[in-house]
């Protein structure tokens, strides 16, 4: 039996990898899937694809850097299905890779709005939801190695998912003691349309390089192995974890 049943889950950043992935976990646990994206056809699909299974999910279209885009996306989870237990904090991108002295201001501030702004904004609207339903919850964001690893021309993004560390241990603090759970997962490599990107723009020969050399595991994540890190950590199996950091990477933060 799904351990999960009568659980409402909320996940941004849905449309792909490890949000679709996540998803379709929680589903698959029993839960009831909220899937909120940009990308509203990509969203159709997976409420069909769950649906299908026998699960029950709902998808809204949501820019988590828009406050009120927010606000309307945990209002709609709350009106369809009555409360919220889990959320995952997954919406990001990897933005433009530059040098500092060459990034413009505008896209320092576009990267920052979406991977931090918007984390910010989703625990906020989140938690209130959550403490109004009386009935404790679980919250994950979704950092990167990167909350950890700097790189060249990559500042915006690394300063976005360094930024998620502090949030979620200060979050997590205040939430606690109202029976609400705040943790971090820092995935590695994980093969998602956006690592396909990273791969295409550093070069295969390159790539491979660093899964053979730094990457104990010699090979890429795969989202669903992420997934169910993230639906681990929402579990009552993790009910006195809170406001630390989960890092599946195969190995590569050991090495680095």
């Amino acid at each position: 039996m799904p351990h999960m049943t009568d659980k409402v889950a909320l996940i941004t950043g849905a449309s792909s990898g490890i949000g679709r992935a996540t998803a379709a976990a929680f589903a698959a646990k029993g839960a009831r899937v909220v899937l909120a994206a940009r990308r509203e056809e990509e969203l159709a699909s997976l409420v069909k694809e769950i649906e299908a299974r026998g699960g029950k999910a709902t998808a809204i279209r949501t820019d988590v850097s828009v406050a009120s885009d927010v606000e309307k996306m945990v209002t709609h989870a709350v009106e369809t299905f009555g409360r919220l237990d889990y959320a995952v904090n997954n919406a990001g991108i990897e933005g433009q890779w530059a040098l500092v002295s060459d990034l413009p201001e505008e896209e320092w501030d576009r990267v920052l709005d979406i991977n931090l702004k918007g984390a910010f904004l989703c625990l906020k609207y989140e938690s209130r939801a959550m403490l109004a339903g009386g009935h404790g919850g679980a919250i994950v964001n979704v950092g990167s190695v990167n909350s950890f690893l700097g790189f060249a021309s990559g500042s915006a993004y690394v300063a976005s998912k360094h930024g998620l560390i502090g949030l979620t241990t200060s979050v997590s603090a205040e939430l606690a003691p109202q029976g609400i759970r705040v943790n971090l997962i820092c995935p590695g490599i994980v093969d998602t349309p956006m690592h396909r990107r990273a791969r295409g723009a550093i070069g295969d020969a390159l790539y491979d390089q660093v899964l053979q050399h730094s990457v104990h595991t010699r090979r890429a994540g795969r989202p669903e192995e992420i997934a169910r890190s993230i639906v681990f950590l929402c579990s009552d199996e993790a009910s006195y974890i809170t406001g630390t950091t989960l890092t599946p990477d195969g190995g590569f933060t050991l090495t680095i």
